[in-house]
């Protein structure tokens, strides 16, 4: 169960205060997705240490962390966790408006003669932060973090509570194969 604030257009993160923090939670689409082409906006609240993500079919992490004016490296807003640092840092000041167009492929399987489904083909992830693109159809190795393990199985969107109270509006999917599996081109 949420228990997010809604507010003049918005829903805002209310961090888990309980006596002993889950590891990750948030809220998740019902409906589940394999291909899709994701929009959302966020805004990033003023402390020092903001750490919230977007889980893509509940396997792959896009970062959202205050990194506004940081070198690139570990930890920067629009890291693929632990697998990628966004191409450059793009991240608006806290308190700004700012967003994320992430294009989805998902891995591909096939069954074997012993009836297992086999990988055959990794997740591509293109992601655009504040217009300009960050992550251009990056092959993804596996599951990102604590995100569930990779299968043939479609899966939901979860904007993350990660103990920040990060800002969500504007969110819109568009199920489909997805833009990723072409090279983003800038115009």
């Amino acid at each position: 169960k949420a228990h997010w604030k809604l507010a003049d257009g918005y829903m805002e993160v209310t961090p888990f205060k309980g006596p002993k923090s889950p590891r990750i939670q948030g809220i998740k689409t019902s409906k589940l997705f394999g291909d899709f082409q994701l929009h959302v906006e966020f805004n990033l609240p003023a402390a020092a240490s903001v750490n919230s993500g977007i889980y893509l079919l509940r396997r792959y992490e896009v970062q959202i962390i205050n990194s506004h004016g940081a070198k690139i490296g570990k930890s920067n807003c629009g890291e693929l966790y632990k697998q990628k640092p966004p191409d450059r840092d793009m991240c608006k000041k806290p308190g700004q408006w700012q967003s994320y167009d992430i294009m989805l492929r998902s891995p591909r399987f096939e069954k074997g003669a012993d009836g297992k489904s086999k990988k055959i083909e990794n997740a591509r992830i293109t992601v655009i932060h504040n217009g300009v693109a960050i992550h251009n159809n990056v092959i993804m190795k596996g599951k990102t973090g604590v995100g569930f393990p990779e299968s043939p199985e479609p899966g939901p969107i979860m904007l993350q509570d990660h103990g920040s109270a990060v800002q969500f509006r504007n969110i819109w999917i568009i199920p489909g194969p997805a833009a990723a599996a072409q090279d983003y081109k800038a115009k």
